[in-house]
């Protein structure tokens, strides 16, 4: 024996027929399991159905004063917010072309009177069920498209916080599932450069204040980076390392190194003017070949090895305060278009004696 519904619990019919009679037999015979709602017009029938309240399924009849039974239908139907409400037809209409009109319209059912009861409820039943399926599939449907949207959030965020670790055609080889990622490039220029007197600046202020500081610095570098194409490697505490033509190789990787070089110090400047500081920096500049890629394991890294890079490490490390120092390969890119000033043989060290050069700024080409 079924359980009653609490009233609360109970599903919605609307009963639509312009006979008196035939509301009240269907109310009667609904009423102790579902709560029946009554129109007597396909007009009222629209209002109640469009309402704050929209019933669960409609019985309507066809032969109505007004708006017939298949207008409503087709208005119902018509409307994505009623298009789903199961629409059982009981009608005296019983020839063939009448029910498969209205089968055609969207209805679920099609019953001619006089009505079984016993099918009445039956078919109600099933078509209640049916719905109940189809709300909970479209539940489920809305739930998997939030958690897909969840998803595919949470992806554009590990795809940036990538992207700002590894170069993009790295990033995406790491994606595709690549190990061991690593390559070599004949052709590349190394560009470190290192503060002075920020040392002994981090002794006077607090830590916080400090790397507020080093971050507003640095931003300014890796914008500038970004807008001329240059690959950002890594900071250790106050050096910066950065390279042109890995690992999309470009023929002009040490001009892209200057220009960065170049920046860098006017970027240093309105530093020291906004803060109201005297730091200084310098910058060495190497081209040459290299091996990069990818390593670590829980935190990995794109990182670059080889000469060329113990190169532009002493090139910056002899440099003068102010000054960005270039080895000879770099000097060679960059004669035609760039001033530099010999600065004799630099003992660097491990490396022995290296003849460097002092970046000035571009030639003019104009004339």
């Amino acid at each position: 024996m079924n359980t009653p519904l609490n009233p609360a619990e109970k599903e919605t019919i609307l009963v639509v027929d312009d006979t008196p009679d035939n509301l009240s037999l269907m109310a009667g015979l609904l009423k102790e399991t579902y709560r029946v709602k009554l129109a007597n017009s396909g007009e009222k029938a629209l209002a109640a159905v469009r309402g704050p309240t929209p019933p669960d399924l409609i019985l309507l009849d066809i032969m109505m004063p007004g708006m017939s039974g298949y207008e409503v239908c087709e208005q119902l139907k018509s409307d994505p917010a009623t298009s789903n409400i199961p629409i059982i037809f009981l009608t005296a209409m019983n020839a063939a072309d009448d029910e498969k009109k209205g089968l055609d319209l969207g209805a679920a059912d099609y019953l001619t009177k006089p009505v079984s009861p016993p099918i009445v409820l039956a078919r109600v039943r099933n078509h209640l069920a049916f719905k109940r399926l189809r709300d909970l599939d479209q539940l489920r449907m809305v739930a998997i498209n939030e958690e897909k949207q969840l998803l595919e959030l949470e992806q554009m965020k590990t795809d940036k916080l990538m992207l700002n670790i590894l170069p993009r055609p790295i990033a995406e080889r790491l994606k595709r599932g690549e190990k061991n990622i690593s390559g070599s490039y004949a052709e590349s220029t190394i560009l470190f450069s290192d503060l002075v007197g920020f040392t002994e600046l981090s002794s006077k202020i607090s830590a916080t204040e400090l790397v507020k500081m080093l971050n507003d610095l640095f931003t300014r570098f890796d914008k500038r980076a970004d807008s001329l194409g240059l690959e950002k490697i890594k900071t250790i505490g106050d050096a910066y390392m950065a390279a042109a033509g890995i690992p999309i190789p470009r023929s002009d990787h040490a001009e892209l190194c200057a220009d960065m070089a170049l920046g860098m110090f006017e970027d240093l400047n309105n530093f020291n003017k906004t803060h109201g500081k005297s730091v200084g920096m310098r910058i060495g500049l190497n081209s040459g070949p290299v091996v990069a890629g990818v390593i670590g394991f829980t935190k990995f890294s794109y990182d670059l090895w080889g000469n060329t890079v113990n190169t532009a490490s002493r090139m910056e490390s002899t440099a003068p305060i102010g000054q960005t120092q270039v080895s000879t390969s770099t000097y060679e890119l960059l004669k035609d278009a760039f001033t530099l000033q010999e600065n004799g043989l630099q003992e660097c060290k491990g490396l022995g004696q290296i003849k460097a050069y002092l970046l000035g700024g571009r030639l003019n080409t104009s004339d």
